[in-house]
């Protein structure tokens, strides 16, 4: 194999290989949710559900002393609001 055909083959290889990201989109769009008269996008309602669900978990926290051996809030918190819209997300539209 000449090194011409071997650049060829290379080339088309990492072409091929730079396609295989986009396999996981959809024609299909962004779910949207109608709420008063408008879609808003559904990562936006799993994030306000996210934060409502970390300030509930904090009331609980507070209520059962949990909170204060807590050394990092902020990050604590904000890692549980992210799995509670993960997982509203994954549960409510399949995503």
């Amino acid at each position: 194999m000449s090194r011409r055909q071997a650049g060829a083959l290379l080339r088309a290889g990492a072409v091929s290989f730079a396609g295989l990201p986009l396999a996981g989109c959809l024609s299909s769009g962004a779910p949207a949710i109608p709420l008063f008269g408008a879609y808003f996008p559904s990562w936006l309602l799993c994030a306000f559900i996210g934060i409502l669900g970390a300030v509930l978990v904090r009331l609980v926290f507070i209520r059962a002393g949990i909170d204060d051996a807590l050394p990092i809030r902020l990050p604590v918190y904000i890692c549980i609001a992210a799995a509670i819209g993960f997982a509203v997300s994954l549960l409510g539209f399949g995503r």
